[in-house]
């Protein structure tokens, strides 16, 4: 079964942590399944930036994203060229390592 390693962030991981993910699943349902809290203001409709991650590692491996996806990533603070909505981005059958942006659209994460 692949993986899922989560980098540090302050406020919503702040040891990181490595879990067995669930593939077809979308990356944000496989972090809350793992009390990973990321953001998801939208509740997964893909109408918001919330859930928005960086794909360290194994970002080829992923389903490419589509235009409405990318239209909303726009609207995203820290948008890099590895960024995902990860209610968006289905799990693979590999491993892969995220980041979580220390800001979203909601608000500024102060702690930390």
């Amino acid at each position: 079964m692949p993986t899922i390693t989560v980098l540090p962030h302050p406020s919503i991981c702040p040891e990181g942590k490595t879990f067995e993910a669930t593939v077809g699943k979308s990356l944000c349902v496989n972090l809350l399944g793992q009390h990973v809290d990321i953001e998801h203001a939208c509740e997964m409709s893909a109408a918001c930036t919330t859930c928005h991650v960086i794909v360290k590692d194994g970002y080829d491996r992923l389903e490419p994203s589509d235009d409405n996806e990318d239209d909303l990533l726009d609207q995203a603070w820290g948008l890099t060229p590895r960024s995902r909505l990860s209610c968006q981005a289905m799990m693979p059958a590999s491993d892969l390592v995220l980041e979580i942006p220390r800001y979203s659209i909601n608000h500024a994460k102060e702690n930390g």
